[in-house]
């Protein structure tokens, strides 16, 4: 058979003709972007978010040097892992581990941890905050826990973990702030007939809240765009801010986001975009 023969009888890529903005930071954005390309996608980068070193690194490398005295650390996401082994590696600490039982969110916090040689006790069923406290709260009574992540985040694991009983410390490792850089290009990919996206994903609550801010005042029209959530606590922060959820993923991951634009986007009217 030939070449030209077994191409004509290949079906068409199930994402082919359409284009997904992809609002993750520039670092990140690899394995989201790289998979729906392969789906025959069309992928716009616009990063939501940056990743920002703290002012201060004074109160996390205080308590990397006390890690004798924690059970438990927990890690919410890979940039919190990423913050803190660099911390580590420059205080040469990263055998102060050891002796440490270690929570991460979920799989790809895992990896990024199992990485570095470090071995992860506890993933939650959920990859959630709330899914996090029920796999510890009968662990951690009388226990001491450090809790790495960004400088703003929700309080829940902290919160509820001490109800339980814990000694928890929350300490900050790294900043999300507004790229204001992406403001213009986002704008303009909106207000293009030929670029703009039928699909908009969000990563996490701070990717809708740049969003919306890199908006601005004048906000835009998102008719026709379906709006695509990681999971519940995205999609809750998407509709607390006045927008929809069209698409959200069943397992909080990036692989259970392109399923779900996946299964959503293959139903699309053929005749769009």
């Amino acid at each position: 058979m030939s070449r030209l023969k077994q191409s004509a009888e290949m079906p068409p890529p199930p994402l082919g003709g359409v284009r997904v903005l992809v609002g993750r930071a520039r670092h990140q954005a690899g394995a989201l972007s790289g998979e729906l390309r392969r789906l025959g996608a069309t992928v716009l980068e616009i990063p939501f978010i940056e990743i920002h070193k703290p002012r201060s690194f004074q109160v996390l490398d205080s308590a990397l040097k006390s890690l004798a005295e924690y059970d438990w650390l927990i890690l919410t996401s890979v940039n919190g892992v990423e913050a803190m082994w660099e911390r580590l590696t420059k205080l040469r600490l990263t055998r102060n581990l050891k002796r440490l039982r270690i929570a991460a969110i979920g799989p790809a916090t895992k990896k990024a941890i199992e990485q570095r040689g470090g071995e992860v006790d506890v993933v939650p069923k959920e990859y959630v905050a709330e899914s996090v406290v029920r796999s510890l709260r009968r662990r951690v009574q009388g226990k001491r826990v450090l809790l790495v992540r960004a400088k703003v985040a929700r309080d829940v694991i902290p919160r509820e973990l001490r109800r339980a009983g814990a000694q928890v410390q929350v300490v900050e490792a790294y900043e999300t702030v507004v790229p204001h850089s992406s403001r213009t290009r986002l704008r303009g990919v909106l207000d293009n007939p030929r670029r703009r996206p039928h699909v908009v994903t969000f990563t996490s609550s701070s990717t809708v809240r740049n969003f919306i801010a890199l908006l601005g005042s004048r906000g835009t029209n998102l008719e026709g765009i379906r709006l695509a959530s990681i999971g519940p606590v995205t999609s809750s922060t998407l509709r607390e801010l006045g927008l929809r959820v069209d698409i959200e993923a069943k397992e909080f991951t990036i692989p259970g986001l392109i399923e779900a634009i996946l299964l959503a986007m293959v139903k699309r009217d053929p005749k769009q975009g």
